[in-house]
């Protein structure tokens, strides 16, 4: 019986986990996008799918590659992969524009910006 409840429990802690990492994102993100000159999203439900498609984006990423798009964590690889995911996101979601060099400036916001995030943020 208690085996039964645990795997419920675990069930739910994914669940618990994944929508803690998309509220931590999107809230990263919506400040990355206010302090980066030439990165705009237009409104909450954009901000919202973007955190979404950043999530999944950096999930298969990590699945595929093993690297962490995570600026100060992974070195310079994972500071490029996470500017190469904050501009494709671009093409997802409508409502989020970025350029190269906002992508560039708009990594490292995240990357400060998440390290002073309070909770493991990994899935």
């Amino acid at each position: 019986m208690s085996e039964t409840q645990s795997n419920s429990a675990n069930g739910s802690s994914t669940v618990w986990q994944i929508v803690g990492r998309l509220v931590a994102s999107a809230i990263v993100l919506a400040i990355t996008a206010f302090f980066t000159p030439g990165f705009s999203i237009n409104n909450f439900w954009t901000l919202a799918i973007a955190a979404i498609v950043l999530t999944i984006i950096d999930y298969l990423v990590i699945k595929f590659t093993g690297l962490h798009a995570s600026p100060f964590g992974k070195g310079f690889v994972g500071f490029a992969l996470a500017a190469v995911i904050l501009y494709v996101t671009q093409f997802f979601v409508a409502g989020y524009t970025i350029s190269w060099m906002a992508a560039i400036i708009g990594a490292l916001i995240y990357g400060v910006v998440d390290y002073f995030l309070p909770g493991n943020q990994t899935m």
